[in-house]
């Protein structure tokens, strides 16, 4: 089952082409994002877990969406400009892309599929909904965006 999550290709924010897979062995905390949200400022926090993380295992994904609120209608370069410039953002960020809707993008249609968000709905509520994947490519756990990324530490200690 995580073969078919970990296969999905995704395009980064400067045209790459990758899979899941290109992260082997890592846990991934993928995050849909916005550049004009009120939990914009999270981005400090993802930069923080990815930081002091990443040497033991973890990759920060990022993924712009401008499906709530048109909170996110930058291009990729205003994008990957802003995000650098306010929050120091050097975790990896994907081309823009839809979460809900019938132009969802495959990588959210299935992690909405394995990991329901409150009540059974599978939808993304909102921006900065954050996926952690273990480092064998099974899905842990689907958190909020109201869920800070400091408040994760523990969640991401017990996989690596």
């Amino acid at each position: 089952m995580s073969d078919a999550l970990l296969n999905i290709p995704v395009t980064t924010i400067k045209g790459e082409q990758k899979t899941l897979a290109d992260f082997g062995g890592k846990a991934l905390l993928v995050v849909n994002t916005a550049s004009q949200c009120g939990f914009t400022p999270q981005y400090k926090g993802l930069e923080k877990l990815w930081k002091q993380y990443k040497d033991r295992g973890l990759v920060v994904l990022g993924f712009p969406c401008n499906q709530f609120g048109k909170q996110e209608p930058g291009n990729e370069g205003e994008i990957t400009q802003f995000c650098e410039l306010n929050f120091g953002v050097s975790f990896p960020l994907f081309k823009k892309i839809d979460v809900n809707g019938a132009a969802a993008h495959p990588l959210y249609v299935q992690l909405k599929k394995r990991a329901p968000g409150l009540l059974g709905s599978q939808g993304i509520k909102w921006n900065f909904t954050k996926f952690l994947i273990g480092q064998d490519g099974q899905l842990v756990k689907r958190f909020a965006p109201t869920t800070k990324p400091e408040q994760l530490s523990a969640e991401i200690e017990a996989l690596l």
